[in-house]
């Protein structure tokens, strides 16, 4: 076994120490809640990662992602012409995010509205949620919405809308945890687009990543946000509300109409992040070149550079060689403030020029980066919950900033699992 994956097992316990340090009731937390959600991700990752048939069928589902993404790509190369042609094709420009990512979520988001209207999606939904209530004996509440982010985003909320202006403190934690420690699984198609060329099996990590991080944003919000009420919906089933559409083709439209509105959300925030970030670290390149002329360094002052320090413990806990650590640190802590979106693509363009020198870094990465838990997405949440529980708003804004921090831990505890699983003779593990 690689001494790297012994230590990605010691950073499971070593980050939910930490979180604990960060628990606002240490004295009061569930260590059953802590102990099944674990023993559930260790069963998820063992079928996935050992069981051959488990990597069989998350390897079909690797093939049924990209072939599905090709298809989605007919759309936009009828609308864009060459601008929608990947790197490679004939008469490609180069990689356009605009015209080649993003379209893939309108026609995911439309694919995910069919799944709903034939009642596939909440079949699998309510079976997630009823094994989550009766193994960690949490409320059906929080229980369907972790499960409900196993497959969607933000409109994971609206299925728990009917109890959330009764929930508890700590239930509203795991609300927003869950929300923030997974993906969508029309965004997840936009991260596979980016990947998929220099990392095969990435669509098949990903799905996992969004399985193992249910469970994980369960502990993390148990851990960090301790239930101390009582929750009506305790150790009971809670079913998923939706608005059902009346036909195949209005379930068509109003999941391209959602697609449009996660393109736009998407769009708006990485223009305005990334220009804010460019002109913070305009100003920290200033300061900072008078701070190393004065004490005669060369230290990189810029955002990225500053947030790879904070995360560098961090990512040497959760596994990554010594040797791809700096990188890694940089991109686990972009995430933080210019989305995953970014943080993806910087991942692709390390694997390209080969500034990985471990293939286990790019997996590892791939499962830590894989979830909203970015400040952005932290105000998308906490607005949403907000709106659709008016009277709950001042303990949602309050719990918030924890939510964050606990969905941090939970992408970096999904991580883990991943490391300790690693295998570098696996068809699922390899990169390239």
């Amino acid at each position: 076994m690689d001494p790297n994956n012994l230590v990605s097992f010691s950073g499971i316990f070593l980050i939910m120490a930490i979180a604990w340090l960060f628990s606002r009731q240490r004295r009061t937390i569930n260590w059953r809640v802590i102990g099944w959600g674990l023993i559930l991700q260790f069963i998820l990752a063992a079928f996935i990662f050992v069981v051959p048939a488990g990597a069989g069928i998350f390897l079909a589902l690797n093939e049924l992602a990209v072939t599905v993404l090709n298809a989605s790509t007919a759309g936009s190369r009828f609308v864009f012409g060459p601008l929608a042609a990947p790197p490679g094709a004939e008469g490609s420009l180069g990689f356009i995010l605009a015209f080649q990512g993003l379209p893939t979520i309108l026609f995911f988001s439309a694919l995910i509205s069919i799944l709903y209207y034939l009642n596939i999606l909440p079949r699998l939904i309510r079976l997630f949620s009823s094994i989550f209530t009766k193994l960690m004996r949490i409320s059906g509440a929080e229980s369907l919405c972790a499960a409900s982010n196993i497959f969607v985003g933000v409109e994971s909320t609206i299925t728990v809308k009917p109890h959330l202006a009764e929930m508890t403190d700590s239930e509203l934690c795991t609300v927003l945890t869950a929300g923030m420690a997974t993906v969508a699984s029309n965004v997840l198609a936009l991260y596979v687009f980016t990947l998929q060329d220099l990392f095969p099996s990435i669509a098949a990590h990903l799905i996992s990543a969004s399985f193992l991080s249910a469970p994980a944003a369960v502990i993390m919000a148990k851990i960090i946000y301790p239930e101390t009420g009582s929750p009506t919906t305790l150790n009971k089933e809670a079913l998923p509300y939706y608005e059902k559409d009346h036909n195949l083709f209005e379930a068509v439209i109003n999941g391209a109409n959602s697609g449009v509105r996660v393109i736009v959300g998407i769009t708006a925030l990485l223009i305005a992040v990334l220009g804010l970030v460019e002109l913070l670290d305009i100003t920290l390149a200033f300061l900072g070149n008078k701070i190393n002329i004065l004490l005669d360094t060369s230290q990189d002052w810029s955002l990225k550079s500053l947030l790879g320090y904070l995360f560098y413990p961090l990512t040497l806990i959760i596994g990554i060689p010594v040797a791809d650590a700096p990188e890694v640190a940089g991109i686990l802590g972009e995430r933080l403030i210019i989305t995953e979106v970014a943080a993806y693509r910087d991942l692709a363009s390390l694997m390209a020029r080969d500034g990985l020198q471990h293939d286990r870094s790019a997996v590892i990465t791939a499962y830590g980066l894989c979830g909203f838990a970015h400040i952005a997405s932290m105000a998308i949440f906490t607005g949403g919950a907000a709106a659709l529980a008016p009277a709950r708003k001042s303990a949602i804004a309050k719990i918030a900033p924890r939510a964050l921090l606990a969905a941090t831990f939970a992408c970096l505890l999904t991580a883990c699992i991943a490391g300790t699983f690693y295998m570098e003779d696996s068809l699922l593990f390899t990169p390239r």
